[in-house]
């Protein structure tokens, strides 16, 4: 448990006298007039102890979970089943509570699980080196375009408006620092990326095109023509994926894209509000020396028996900072650790057997929910449609303990009556048929 103590005004009299201040404004003259508030912060007033837990109990009590509802809410995280054998490995306090192992000698159950989550991660994307996983999937975007940037020195991102809003807004915000702009390309009347759209928008100053599979939107991308347009003036090609669909749809390595990232959340761990989760960054093995975070490698000892080191630490606090290609302090390794177990207890066979699941119950929920698609196409485990009502649909399923999915329109005004619906392996046909028979009824509602 972290104390804090407050300083006292002799403290800080004192504090400042050994740095030769006369004043806290002192420590702030470099601070720009026109970045300061120039107003005292709006703080309430203080609250005795009891009434503060109180107040964060009531707050916390707003909250609903995916066990006292029906959730079809997708969107990038995923109600899936989180076996009981992930939480009695990640549990074990070797794991648990050790820090970050620079001592390879002490820390090789560590760094073997860096290694086994690697292996895993190379054979679904389909390519031939990953690292030892980052904070979570829109961060890895914005990481593979600054690799990107270090490879050809452009200035330019493309990206498909089917990719993650929170990654496009993560690689906007990172590319302002690098001195790049971001251009995002439409989707097409079938919820897919726009080919052409995307061929004109990629000049020879585009560092990477940013595509995803499947789309935002669910749809399943036709990636050949994505990475044949992207390919044109050698720009590098970046594919956000779902590994969760990598069962049934042909990896990114397929198709030659260079790099292929995503959020791991899907694979062992729990939603847990948002976070914590993972992001997992394969690529290319030419770009190895230019990928993020860190990399373990197996070796042999001086007896000849197979161990594990870090081969690879880009970061700045281990190498000269103007060589640094990363700066993120932690690989959330435990997080990784928890999909590296769930990937071993599917098995290769369940990862195909889970994503056949998912495409039937998609399917059938399609079907059953009978409202005008957005898109038309293939998709996997997500699907977007119109609905006339949203708002009566959302106040009649929230009555009736059901997540009817995402409202689009927050993120693509275009789809202002749009909804995405996730389905997972915990979602019954009882459950489909629920929503089914909600959205019904606030069609006939909008009909009446």
């Amino acid at each position: 448990m972290t104390r804090y103590t407050s300083a006292t005004d002799q403290d800080r009299r004192e504090m400042l006298a050994a740095i030769g201040l006369g004043s806290i404004e002192d420590l702030f003259a470099d601070v720009p007039q026109s970045v300061r508030l120039e107003r005292p912060l709006a703080i309430p007033d203080g609250m005795a102890e009891q009434d503060v837990y109180d107040h964060l109990a009531g707050l916390a009590a707003r909250n609903r979970h995916c066990e006292e509802e029906v959730s079809f809410l997708g969107a990038g995280m995923y109600d899936h089943y989180v076996p009981a054998l992930v939480d009695s490995i990640v549990q074990r306090s070797e794991f648990l509570t050790p820090y970050t192992p620079y001592q390879p000698e002490i820390s090789q159950g560590g760094l073997q699980a860096m290694f086994e989550f690697q292996t895993a991660i190379s054979e679904l994307t389909g390519l031939p080196v990953a690292n030892a996983s980052l904070y979570e999937g829109p961060s890895s975007v914005a990481s593979a375009g600054y690799l990107a940037l270090l490879e050809n020195r452009r200035t330019r991102f493309v990206a498909s408006r089917g990719v993650h809003p929170h990654s496009r807004q993560a690689l906007a915000t990172y590319g302002r620092g690098y001195g790049t702009t971001l251009e995002e390309t439409p989707l097409d009347e079938r919820g897919a990326t726009d080919v052409d759209a995307l061929a004109a928008a990629v000049d020879d100053d585009t560092a990477a095109v940013f595509v995803q599979q499947p789309n935002f939107l669910g749809t399943v991308e036709d990636m050949g023509p994505l990475v044949e347009a992207a390919r044109r003036t050698g720009a590098l090609v970046v594919c956000a994926v779902d590994p969760m669909t990598l069962g049934v749809l042909q990896p990114p390595g397929a198709f030659g894209v260079d790099i292929a990232v995503g959020e791991g959340q899907p694979l062992g761990n729990r939603l847990d509000f948002g976070g914590p989760s993972f992001g997992f960054f394969a690529a290319q093995e030419r770009f190895i020396r230019k990928m993020p975070g860190r990399i373990a490698g197996e070796t042999v000892d001086a007896d000849g028996r197979r161990g594990f080191v870090l081969t690879l630490q880009t970061r700045e606090q281990h190498i000269r900072r103007e060589k640094a290609t990363h700066n993120i302090c932690t690989s959330q390794a435990l997080n990784a650790l928890a999909g590296v177990i769930y990937l071993s207890w599917l098995g290769r066979r369940g990862v195909v057997e889970l994503g056949e699941l998912m495409l039937q119950r998609t399917d059938y929920a399609r079907e059953s929910l009978k409202v005008d698609p957005i898109n038309t196409g293939p998709v996997v485990r997500e699907f977007a449609v119109h609905v006339p009502d949203l708002d009566a649909l959302f106040e009649r399923a929230r009555a009736a303990g059901v997540n009817p999915g995402y409202r689009l329109g927050r993120d693509y005004p275009e789809y202002g009556d749009g909804l995405l619906v996730a389905i997972t392996e915990r979602r019954t046909r009882a459950d489909i048929d629920r929503l089914a028979e909600l959205v019904a009824r606030s069609r006939e509602g909008v009909a009446a």
